[in-house]
């Protein structure tokens, strides 16, 4: 995880990205999170990592927890059964957010 060193979020305070429910100030802290994770230069790993680990919880790569799962719903077409999901998944996500722009 060399790539954690030049994360955004390196300094913030962890709990702004693991908030405690998902309403009210939850949903404050994952606009803000995400906020922080929009100027990371390494936003692409963090996602990919965070898909491969299985994380299921926290906002990382700039979705949050329903965001990544459906995301990785999604990425499960025959086409992609012989990629890694993560790899597939992050590049979709990638698509969508130059869409985007």
């Amino acid at each position: 995880m060399e790539w954690l060193r030049s994360a955004a979020c390196v300094d913030e305070d962890p709990d702004l990205f693991f908030p405690v429910g998902s309403s009210g100030p939850a949903l404050r802290d994952i606009a803000a999170a995400k906020r922080v994770c929009a100027r990371c230069p390494v936003i692409s790993q963090c996602l990919s990592w965070a898909l491969s680990s299985g994380q299921t919880t926290g906002v990382w790569g700039g979705l949050c927890e329903e965001e990544r799962a459906a995301l990785l719903r999604i990425a499960r077409p025959a086409e992609d059964i012989a990629r890694p999901a993560e790899n597939t998944v992050t590049a979709r996500y990638e698509t969508m957010r130059s869409n985007a722009r």
